[in-house]
């Protein structure tokens, strides 16, 4: 108990220290009385404005494709398609999944150690609105399986103006857990918002369909606000944030005198009290619980806890993404010497708008990045061909490279993935990787286990690509070909003929392969160690597709035929029957599969989710 006691005094004396620098709490509310005393007879009549979103500008996934709008982020912009009507419409702005299906495959990256408890996002959109105001309100559409949005944020750029602030800054409006409504029809979401300090319309939706039964669907977002800014409380507890990591040594002193014992009681006491008494791993175990900034934190209060915080070995993984909205250049910088033991490293989401540039990413990464094995990066706008040419001069070890949604990387710059040899799991979604420098990774990194070409539009065939990966990758163990709309009978053929081990397969909306070609019974027979197959999509999967993955693949978890209209209820029971280890079917939008028969099967298969989705 007691050396929990100790370590609160540290916390307490530091952030004492921090707010006299910006006053005292007195001076604060004695100014706040007398705004409000000179102010409150003459309080300004503010309209309030209301607006549809203008235009979608970034965005981490969603179910549609590159060249089309069904399902795409962008249909969020605008006026409601759908609501209130409830259902599966193609008309919304749907993410990529759903449920906790996609976290049990063994091509999911393992967990970062510190992330927060209160950091639930997994996805997230930005969406720019005509005018700035100080908002009031906002309301989110959603059209089908209601519960994802876990945090709505506002910034203080305005994406239409020539000339953009110096310090750019986000605000959280609203924040909560990950949860699902009772029921998956339409509702608005209107969450109670708190009052920020400046006009913005740039909102940004994080959401977290983990939870869902399936797809969450969203129409539209209103932004309600008045055009003068209201009064607001005007005092504020300083906050110590990731970018306040100085370690002057005059604060280290005297910080540590908090722990210190009056008089001569022991000559030989170094002044931190019980923890002196504690052996070194045990203070490095306790204090690896803590989050980045708190260790940041605790580094300042005093020499022995600043010895602890800043040494290497707390650092051997790092999630810089739950604080994407506060990285820079400089916090970076702080962070350079702590991190020369460096091995997995999440810088997903972060930097863009100019708070980490590539002079910055890559300077970190020459001091950081020898012993690096994970390296997360998607949706890191700053990214250049120089950064990726610097990530394979200066990790040589890397095993993991995510690069999803990059899509402002040149194509060009993925040439220089090729150098890393021992790449075991390649993230590409939605870049503009094209077929060369897709076939030069191949040829150089036969080490590779998992491969995602998720919505690649550059990639002119991909029948080449297939036979590229039977010959130099037979240890595959996932591929993800989401919306690959030109592979044919023949490269899938070559595919499953070369590498056997697959146990992941993500066909999902090719449509260029018929199943009277007999390609999927191939499939069937030759990957007996599949536990992951999606089909979405594809009209042309039959009865005998399915007899044959039920003969041959008995280890099946996740299966995804939407959209057929050639299965029966007949071969379905069969491969229920003979799929025990079946935990995800889709059949929705299979013409010859009714709600009544999924309601009796459910019954008869309790272990399955099968889901039918429906249009009101």
């Amino acid at each position: 108990m007691f050396p929990m006691l100790t370590l609160l005094s540290m916390f307490y004396y530091i952030c004492l220290r921090r707010r006299s620098r910006s006053g005292t709490r007195s001076e604060a509310l004695g100014s706040r009385r007398a705004v409000e005393l000179g102010q409150r007879s003459a309080l300004p009549v503010t309209v309030e404005v209301e607006q549809y979103g203008k235009e979608v500008l970034d965005f981490s996934s969603h179910y549609g494709s590159e060249n089309s709008m069904s399902y795409t982020m962008w249909n969020l912009a605008g006026v409601p398609n759908v609501y209130p009507s409830s259902g599966d419409f193609t008309q919304t702005a749907v993410f990529r999944t759903y449920g906790g299906w996609w976290e049990q495959c063994s091509s999911s990256v393992l967990p970062f150690r510190r992330t927060p408890p209160n950091f639930h996002s997994q996805d997230f959109l930005e969406l720019a609105f005509e005018e700035p105001v100080y908002p009031t309100a906002v309301e989110v559409l959603e059209t089908y399986h209601p519960g994802a949005i876990v945090k709505i944020l506002a910034c203080s750029l305005n994406p239409f103006s020539q000339n953009p602030p110096a310090d750019v800054r986000w605000e959280v409006l609203w924040a909560g857990k990950p949860n699902k409504a009772l029921t998956p029809q339409a509702r608005q979401f209107s969450p109670s918002i708190r009052q920020i300090s400046f006009a913005t319309n740039l909102l940004r939706l994080e959401v977290n369909c983990s939870l869902l039964e399936y797809y969450t669907e969203l129409d539209a977002v209103i932004l309600r606000g008045v055009r003068e800014r209201p009064i607001l409380a005007l005092y504020k507890i300083p906050v110590i944030d990731i970018n306040d990591l100085s370690d002057s040594e005059e604060e280290i002193s005297d910080a540590g005198g908090l722990c210190c014992r009056s008089g001569g009681e022991n000559r030989h006491n170094l002044g931190n009290g019980y923890f002196d008494r504690l052996p070194y791993e045990l203070i490095q175990l306790i204090v690896s619980h803590l989050p980045v900034p708190d260790l940041c934190r605790l580094a300042q209060s005093c020499k022995l806890f600043h010895k602890h915080c800043c040494d290497p070995l707390q650092y051997i993984q790092l999630s810089l993404q739950p604080y994407w909205a506060r990285l820079t250049d400089a916090s970076l910088c702080h962070l350079q010497s702590r991190c020369t033991l460096l091995q997995r490293l999440n810088m997903s989401w972060t930097g863009n708008r100019g708070a980490v540039t590539a002079t910055g990413f890559c300077s970190f990464m020459k001091a950081c990045g020898v012993s690096l094995v994970c390296l997360e990066l998607s949706c890191c706008h700053f990214l250049t061909e120089a950064c990726l040419e610097v990530i394979t001069q200066t990790c040589p070890c890397l095993q993991e490279l995510n690069l999803a949604s990059c899509d402002r990387l040149q194509p060009q710059a993925f040439n220089h993935i090729a150098k890393l040899a021992n790449l075991r799991r390649l993230v590409l979604y939605r870049t503009k990787v094209e077929q060369s420098a897709m076939l030069s990774i191949l040829t150089f990194c036969p080490e590779l286990r998992h491969l995602n070409l998720g919505s690649c539009v550059m990639i002119e065939d991909y029948d080449v690509v297939a036979s590229m990966l039977s010959t130099r990758c037979r240890s595959l163990r996932s591929l993800d070909l989401w919306r690959c709309r030109n592979l044919s009978e023949r490269g899938l053929a070559e595919l499953v003929s070369g590498c056997r081990l697959l146990e992941e397969l993500d066909l999902g909306w090719c449509s260029t392969i018929q199943s009277s070609s007999g390609c999927f019974q191939h499939l069937a027979r030759s990957l007996p160690r599949l536990r992951k197959l999606f089909l979405t999509a594809n009209r042309t999967v039959c009865d005998s597709d399915l007899e044959e993955l039920a003969a041959n693949c008995s280890a099946l978890e996740h299966l995804d035929i939407l959209g057929t209209r050639m299965v029966s209820s007949v071969s379905l029971r069969k491969l229920l029957q003979s799929c025990p280890r079946l935990k995800l079917l889709d059949v929705s939008f299979c013409s010859q599969i009714d709600s009544r028969f999924v309601q009796e099967i459910s019954g008869l298969f309790p272990n399955v989710s099968i889901k039918k989705s429906f249009t009101q």
